[in-house]
């Protein structure tokens, strides 16, 4: 690679960080730039930069927003009384796709993983606890994948909601085991919201 300037060296170093790229991805989209007209270039750039200003969590449900509070929080269609629990981010995109949910999330940002050291002070499980605590929900659904580590949360946090008078469910087994949410079809999601059963 030492046959390229510094700049160019410098941007495909920097691309072939991203998750995915390896250096001759990398290569071919820093020439992909280099040969892009100036103003797309600069709009990559301010893209990426006002991704990192702008984007935070939403203060009541941890989703990816451009404001205190998200667009599916502030929705007053949404029903409020009607609270899903996933992983990520991704994992809400993939049910909103799915057309089958039309109450309101609330994201862990992880699963529990003690080989790994994450315990439940490592994700959101306080701030779930705080939501119910306010008592205005009435079925918590659990939708954390059917890995190990998505089941021990789920079974976790069915345990921890087992004081509250919620209803708590657990999406049913469309989902395939040891998938992500964030990889299966929208029908087979939906299929799994419209079967989740009781785990309490």
């Amino acid at each position: 690679m030492n046959y390229y300037p510094p700049s160019i060296r410098n941007a495909i170093k920097q691309i072939s960080r991203l998750p995915g790229i390896g250096e001759k991805t990398a290569e071919r989209l820093a020439m992909h730039i280099l040969r892009a007209p100036r103003v797309e270039a600069e709009h990559l750039a301010h893209s990426i930069l006002d991704l990192k200003q702008n984007i935070r969590l939403c203060r009541h449900c941890f989703n990816l927003s451009d404001g205190d509070i998200c667009r599916i929080c502030r929705d007053p269609g949404r029903n409020a009384r009607l609270l899903c629990v996933v992983e990520q981010p991704a994992d809400m995109v993939s049910l909103e796709k799915s057309g089958a949910f039309s109450g309101r999330y609330h994201i862990l940002g992880g699963t529990l993983s003690p080989m790994n050291g994450i315990g439940p002070g490592d994700i959101r499980v306080g701030e779930l606890l705080s939501r119910l605590d306010r008592g205005d929900i009435e079925e918590v659904i659990l939708a954390t994948s059917t890995t190990v580590e998505g089941e021990s949360t789920a079974a976790y946090l069915a345990d921890r909601l087992a004081k509250y008078t919620v209803k708590t469910t657990r999406i049913a087994s469309g989902v395939p085991i040891g998938g992500d949410l964030k990889y299966v079809d929208q029908v087979t999601l939906r299929k799994a919201l419209e079967g989740r059963h009781s785990v309490k």
